[in-house]
């Protein structure tokens, strides 16, 4: 019975010691791998949708319509002195129209990764600080001007039957 008492005693101290060691080394390699910066600590900013007018030959092409969230660093996002959706859509703008040969009728010489880069890269750059992670696009289109007078045409053809149709249903009553 005694060597039973002392075997379980010693089971019990080697346990502890077990145990006891495996914190002290987790402890001073710290625990897991720090955070990824796509799983948390930043903060997702989303901006209201950026329309640029895009001229050509003296004339409006189209507009680039697009709108995009960034992650941030929010100790960093407090410390600016104007508002962070102003600076995104200057840059946006300052992009589009310092890169003249991006022609968005054609898919194929879109490149969204220089674009997410560049805004990214400006931003921080003209901040001084990392301050944008990454930018992501929500939204992104081009809409020529034909399209949008043709859009326009088709709003005023429905406005103009809706009013008719009112006219004559109140007639009717």
């Amino acid at each position: 019975m005694i060597k039973f008492i002392a075997a379980a005693l010693w089971i019990c101290a080697a346990t502890l010691g077990a145990v006891f060691y495996s914190f002290q080394a987790a402890g001073e390699r710290g625990v897991g791998e720090p955070p990824k910066p796509m799983l948390g600590g930043l903060d997702y900013v989303k901006t209201d949708i950026i329309s640029v007018p895009l001229i050509r030959n003296a004339k409006i092409d189209g507009y680039f319509l697009t709108k995009l969230v960034y992650t941030v660093e929010p100790d960093q996002i407090k410390k600016l002195s104007i508002p962070a959706p102003a600076l995104i859509t200057d840059q946006v703008y300052s992009y589009l129209y310092s890169n003249p040969q991006i022609d968005f009728t054609k898919k194929e010489t879109i490149d969204l990764d220089a674009f997410r880069k560049a805004i990214r890269d400006t931003v921080n750059a003209r901040v001084g600080v990392e301050l944008v992670h990454d930018v992501l696009v929500d939204q992104v289109n081009f809409l020529s001007k034909d399209e949008i007078r043709d859009n326009a045409i088709r709003r005023r053809k429905n406005a103009g039957e809706t009013a008719q149709e009112m006219t004559k249903a109140f007639k009717q009553h």
